[in-house]
């Protein structure tokens, strides 16, 4: 695949990749308001997710530039996160907004 073409699939894969990373860890904290954590708990919750997000983006690093870190690369997986982010919140605010109408 030549040059820029390969380099958009790539940037595209680490947006979705930020934005996953940033799913799961939404995810956990939906888990953690579910069921109560001590604060021990939830340290050992974490490394064990940051340890598991480092060696799935090291995987998709691997697979995308052969392991290569390239800058956009970096910059996509933190847009992927941001978008996220920002859709979460929008989506808890139509929710909420949903469901106070409902009730």
């Amino acid at each position: 695949m030549p040059g820029i073409e390969k380099e958009v699939i790539v940037f595209v894969i680490a947006v979705l990749s930020g934005a996953s990373v940033r799913l799961a860890y939404k995810c956990l904290g939906c888990f953690r308001e579910i069921v109560k954590h001590s604060l021990a708990m939830m340290g050992a919750e974490d490394m064990i997710f940051w340890i598991g997000a480092a060696i799935y983006l090291f995987i998709q690093i691997y697979q995308t530039n052969s392991g290569r870190i390239r800058w956009h690369f970096i910059l996509g997986v933190v847009i992927g996160a941001v978008l996220m982010s920002v859709f979460v919140k929008k989506s808890e605010k139509i929710w909420g907004i949903f469901l106070r109408k409902k009730s």
